[in-house]
């Protein structure tokens, strides 16, 4: 059971981390390698300043420096196919890490998608767009009904017509009035009442001078 409850515990998580540590673990190996071969390469390096030291003078100690010469070249040969092994491993293990990684974030991605559009279909969004724009074609229609409410009484153009035309009369007589003079090329629109009006109006005028020069006459025979 504890084996069981790892499995879907704790021991998901290691095998989570488990190519992360795998990696870091070849990286070390790698690094140990690396210096075993810079370590070999000097090796090799003093073998061979020892052989042509006693070349001439010691063969027998030149020869020894020599065969660990050569004994030295074959570590540093495996050594370097070692390297070469990790290298490749760990690049195989990266590569396929990030492979694996990619897949699992695609899966979470679709399932996420999934979760979203739910039971959504590309039918079931046209059936709700015709319905928002026959929505909307009849939110026009309602708007252009009440826009074409009048407000107020209903006003006859005739009707206006004629008022203007007499304000237009009324505002031509008032000139007429105060000027005593009539434009010739308003003379045929003027009433005959309005006639009578503008010849009597002068007489009119003229009597009332005379009643206020007799009422003053009357004041001084009175004094």
């Amino acid at each position: 059971m504890s084996g069981i409850w790892g499995w879907f515990g704790g021991g998901a998580q290691k095998r989570k981390d488990t190519p992360k540590n795998v990696i870091l673990d070849l990286r070390t190996q790698l690094e140990m390698l690396q210096k075993r071969e810079a370590h070999l390469l000097r090796q090799i390096e003093q073998q061979e300043q020892i052989a042509k030291k006693n070349v001439t003078t010691n063969k027998t100690a030149a020869k020894a420096a020599l065969r660990r010469k050569k004994l030295h070249e074959h570590d540093l040969e495996q050594t370097l196919n070692h390297i070469t092994t990790l290298e490749q491993q760990i690049n195989t293990i990266e590569s396929a890490n990030i492979n694996q990684e990619t897949f699992l974030a695609m899966q979470r991605a679709a399932a996420v998608m999934k979760q979203i559009h739910g039971k959504l279909t590309p039918e079931k969004v046209d059936v709700e767009i015709e319905k928002l724009q026959e929505a909307n074609r009849l939110n026009e229609e309602i708007s252009e009904a009440m826009g074409s409410i009048a407000v107020g009484p209903q006003l006859d153009d005739a009707e206006l017509e004629d008022e203007l035309e007499q304000l237009q009369q009324q505002e031509l007589e008032d000139k007429m009035l105060e000027t005593g003079t009539v434009p010739v090329d308003n003379i045929q629109r003027l009433p005959t009442v309005a006639n009578g009006e503008v010849k009597g109006k002068a007489p009119a005028v003229a009597e009332d001078d005379e009643e206020a020069e007799l009422r003053r006459l009357q004041a001084e025979m009175a004094m």
